[in-house]
């Protein structure tokens, strides 16, 4: 086997975008504990913090949460070579570079979005960190930006970064606008433009090609993969977190039944006691803010997270977590997602 087949990235029908203040190791755990095979990202951590910064902080993670990539920011290849082997060495599965994030402080260091003005920097980016390391790097951008966001743009700024050995690219089917919105209003305003994902798949069949933006139920997911190598998932992962359990056995062939509602909380329970309370490395709400979704839409599921909300902060005590659990039924802490039909074949 060559060393670009050892270094091929594995096709993941469903991920979990790298959010900002969200795809932390505590949220990263309590989706696990919902699917088992959702390719899941870190934060964007830059190589500054890697550097000079406290590595472990940001690194660090539970083995449980594999598959996991680590997504890094910048745009010194030095820099980026160095954090993708420390990456890999901390045990990551794959090394991702950000060339999407849109928000003014990522575009006065030079990195994120406006990278895509400069396809051959990223290409030189890319190779710095391929060679760097024995596992996948993949990129992350954006369908363009201001001045560059024709169809044919973003087949020159893919065709150039395949160069230096990308097979994986996840691309928002939004531009980014570069000064005048928010990183959220860069995530509403900007129309979704699903049609040029899809043509560069068209144009590059060899290559994994994932869509992002706007796809928050299981129907929009099996729409997107029918043209599409995979589908990523934002703002519904913590809004409406109980949706991916459903994604194991639909998209990956699982044939083990999801777990309840309640086992989540139990297993959440255990997690902030033992590796946050106990351990003294962290603050109970940090991880209890992961499961303030778990019950949207369903009868009760306010005051669970009112409750929550009201406590984790000041008023934390271990049965935190049950006693709100006490304003739902029975009926909707235990139920189990039916087994769906008609699956799509597993990936892994």
């Amino acid at each position: 086997m060559s060393e670009t087949d050892l270094k091929s990235p594995k096709r993941y029908p469903v991920s979990v975008a790298p959010m900002m203040d969200w795809t932390d190791r505590h949220f990263r755990y309590f989706l696990r504990s919902i699917s088992k095979h959702t390719f899941l990202y870190t934060e964007m951590v830059h190589t500054g913090a890697i550097l000079r910064g406290d590595r472990h902080r940001f690194l660090r993670f539970h083995p449980e949460e594999f598959p996991l990539s680590l997504q890094l920011g910048g745009d010194d290849a030095v820099s980026l070579a160095e954090c993708s082997k420390i990456g890999e060495d901390y045990g990551y599965s794959e090394i991702n570079l950000n060339v999407g994030c849109p928000s003014d402080r990522v575009r006065e260091g030079n990195f994120g979005a406006c990278l895509m003005q400069t396809p051959e920097k990223v290409a030189e980016l890319t190779a710095a960190m391929n060679s760097a390391v024995s596992v996948p790097v993949t990129v992350k951008c954006r369908i363009g930006i201001p001045g560059k966001d024709r169809p044919e743009d973003l087949y020159r700024f893919i065709e150039c970064v395949r160069q230096a050995g990308v097979r994986r690219f996840t691309i928002h089917a939004r531009i980014a606008i570069l000064g005048g919105l928010s990183p959220a209003q860069n995530r509403e305003i900007p129309p979704l433009r699903y049609e040029d994902v899809e043509s560069i798949k068209r144009s590059f069949p060899d290559l994994l090609i994932e869509v992002n933006g706007g796809i928050k139920t299981i129907p929009e997911m099996r729409e997107r993969l029918k043209t599409t190598d995979g589908v990523m998932i934002g703002r519904a992962a913590y809004e409406t977190p109980y949706l991916f359990s459903k994604v194991d056995s639909i998209f990956f062939g699982e044939k083990d039944s999801p777990k309840s509602r309640r086992e989540i909380l139990d297993r959440m329970e255990e997690y902030v006691e033992t590796r946050i309370v106990q351990s003294g490395t962290g603050k109970p709400h940090h991880a209890l803010r992961a499961v303030l979704g778990l019950f949207h839409g369903e009868p009760g599921g306010k005051r669970f997270r009112r409750i929550l909300t009201e406590r984790m902060y000041s008023d934390y005590s271990a049965n935190l977590l049950r006693e709100a659990a006490n304003e739902l039924s029975a009926s909707v802490l235990d139920a189990i997602p039916s087994s769906e039909e008609n699956a799509l074949p597993s990936f892994v």
